[in-house]
């Protein structure tokens, strides 16, 4: 299953850069790297980045982050996936612009 994570461009370069990272700043406020599933990530574009038009939308393979990924209640009583160990470049199974046209963020059609 995969799972995604917004990214704003200049955190999307670091992670390239530095082949790891700890999240954006709610990230490390919250001591773990937020993700959201398919279903969600459009609400979390909306909610968290409603007029960012730098983003970067990032897909990782939930299974291989074994014990790290935990499910946990969130908006709504929702569970999210969070990620308790820093994000590697080598975590990333796709990276793809989230490009903002008249308001909306358009993610991938196969999501």
């Amino acid at each position: 299953m995969l799972i995604y994570k917004i990214f704003h461009a200049p955190e999307w370069a670091a992670l390239q850069a530095d082949g790891s990272t700890a999240g954006a700043p709610i990230d490390l406020a919250d001591g773990y790297i937020h993700f959201s599933t398919g279903r969600q990530a459009r609400e979390t574009a909306l909610k968290h980045f409603a007029d960012a038009s730098d983003l970067v939308l990032v897909a990782v393979e939930a299974d291989p982050l074994g014990e790290h990924l935990r499910w946990e209640p969130s908006r709504g009583g929702d569970d999210f996936p969070h990620l308790y160990r820093p994000l590697l470049l080598t975590d990333v199974a796709w990276h793809k612009p989230l490009p903002l046209v008249d308001g909306l963020h358009q993610f991938p059609d196969d999501l």
